[in-house]
């Protein structure tokens, strides 16, 4: 288990690696001048000659993030080209509300899924079980940027149920939990029908297999087979799905913050990609990466743990 951990926080460190250049080759590509962006019509060439300087713009892409990489190894992300901030301390402190979104979506996602694909996997061809797929496939293909507009349209605006805008008053936690429901509601609604097909496909493969016929010969209830026996077997490919979709949900609450006006690290990037910020759509970007690749491996290394073969097939 130790070199197979071993392998895998290798792999992931040269992913990071390349995600990161990556963006950070694409956002120097983004078409204008990022001085004349930043400083506005009113700058004097001296004035984008020293913007040019302190951002190391008239160096070459490589040099750049080069120097980048190395100050975020020694937890320097830079400065704020416009309020001079810590780049780490504004990404700090957006980053608690994409978390507790990505939670909140798959949680209720999770309470919802599972147990659909179960029992649709109980009752094989039943019009419950043709019902959960038409469910299942619905959610799937909506975007959660679609079913955010509509949710706001109609649950905030219209009917006045939900807060419109924000993330609730500081240091009121009920407030804040109100103002999540709906975000939480569009960025998971995809994720019940991806859980509940995974689960359902995995359910009955497992329902076919010696054991559980051994089970229901010994004449144990079908539900304990279903929830106690085949369960813990099928949900292991779940448990990485759910690794993958807590790196998805960032992309999700993109979309949801900019919605809703909601703090977040999605919203962050997006404002410093339009104003040109580039060292905080920087710090941003790695932070989102780090993010998705470590919750990738927490996944596999968890189902790794409880399925002995995924650590010979590495």
């Amino acid at each position: 288990m130790l070199f197979y951990a071993a392998k895998r926080i290798g792999l992931t460190a040269v992913i990071v690696t390349a995600i990161v250049f990556t963006l950070f080759c694409l956002i120097h590509l983004i078409p204008g001048d990022p001085a004349a962006v930043a400083l506005g019509p009113y700058a004097t060439p001296e004035m984008e000659a020293r913007f040019i300087e302190k951002m190391q713009l008239d160096k070459p892409v490589h040099v750049r993030f080069l120097s980048f990489a190395w100050n975020a190894l020694q937890g320097n992300l830079g400065e704020d080209i416009f309020s001079e901030r810590p780049v780490s301390r504004i990404v700090a402190e957006a980053l608690p509300y994409t978390i507790a979104l990505a939670f909140a979506s798959l949680g209720w996602a999770i309470l919802i899924g599972i147990p659909l694909g179960c029992f649709s996997a109980a009752h094989p061809n039943s019009w419950i079980d043709r019902l959960t797929g038409v469910i299942s496939i619905a959610t799937i293909t909506i975007p959660s940027f679609v079913v955010s507009i509509y949710s706001l349209l109609i649950f905030s605006v219209t009917l006045r149920w939900f807060p419109v805008i924000g993330a609730g008053e500081a240091g009121d936690l009920g407030d804040q939990l109100w103002h999540l429901v709906l975000p939480a509601f569009a960025v998971g609604l995809g994720w019940v029908g991806y859980l509940a097909r995974m689960v359902r496909a995995s359910m009955l493969e497992v329902l076919g297999e010696t054991h559980i016929r051994s089970a229901r010969a010994f004449g144990l209830p079908e539900r304990v087979v279903v929830y106690r026996y085949a369960l813990r077997v099928a949900i292991l490919p779940t448990v990485t799905l759910l690794g993958m979709g807590f790196g998805s949900a960032f992309s999700g609450a993109v979309f949801a913050e900019i919605i809703f006006s909601r703090p977040g690290i999605g919203k962050l990037i997006y404002d410093m990609v339009v104003a040109r910020n580039y060292p905080v759509v920087q710090g941003g970007v790695m932070t989102a990466a780090i993010l998705f690749v470590t919750a990738t491996l927490i996944a596999d290394l968890v189902a790794a743990a409880l399925d002995p073969r995924m650590r010979a097939n590495l």
